[in-house]
């Protein structure tokens, strides 16, 4: 079936028609206005971390305070508390200026533990940190990725950005009965907000 509309008679004007009047000058055309740029979340005093919690891989674990060994590496928890994590206390706290950094362990002899899928997090997904004050520092991932043990990029990991970030630490790649992973698994994120604690009613 034709569906065009049935042509429209033009109707004829009541005067004749004089010339058209000219077209009034246009304005020069303005350069398009640049994007705002989300403002920074401002960053907190200093304060223990208390839980982390990734929605996304249903964690929601307590933190226990590390300090480096002596070697001067940051070991991971206690082997026999696999669902905590360990925040390295001679760092940035969360939500404060610098890069903080949070360890966990990716199993243990008992079976998985509480980072054991942190290798499927995407970027763009929520880590937030409770901490004792009760403000919590709200992280947005930026990348995920895994280093050989043997060529740690430490400066690269744990250097500072110029902005508050966080990275989560676990043992990934291959494993060896005696040797351990051979890798590590990175996530790392920048503060994107910050809560202020809940008010009591």
């Amino acid at each position: 079936m034709d569906q065009r509309p049935a042509e429209q008679t033009r109707p004829t004007p009541a005067v004749p028609a004089g010339p058209m009047p000219a077209e009034p000058p246009q304005p020069p055309p303005t350069a398009p206005a640049e994007p705002r740029r989300p403002a920074r979340p401002r960053t907190l005093p200093p304060s223990p971390a208390k839980t982390v919690t990734i929605r996304y891989l249903g964690i929601e674990a307590p933190v226990i305070g590390l300090r480096l060994d002596g070697r001067r590496r940051l070991p991971a928890p206690p082997d026999d508390r696999p669902k905590v994590v360990g925040w390295y206390t001679e760092g940035p706290a969360p939500g404060g200026p610098g890069t903080a950094v949070v360890v966990g362990h990716r199993d243990t002899r008992t079976g998985p533990a509480v980072f054991a899928a942190l290798d499927v997090i995407k970027p763009g997904r929520i880590v937030e940190v409770l901490r004792a004050d009760g403000r919590t520092a709200v992280y947005t991932v930026d990348a995920v990725r895994t280093y050989e043990k043997a060529r740690f990029p430490n400066k690269e990991v744990y250097g500072h950005r110029g902005r508050p970030e966080l990275r989560l630490i676990t043992c990934g790649g291959t494993y060896d009965r005696w040797k351990g992973y051979a890798s590590n698994v990175v996530v790392f994120g920048h503060l994107t907000a910050t809560r202020e604690p809940a008010r009591k009613p």
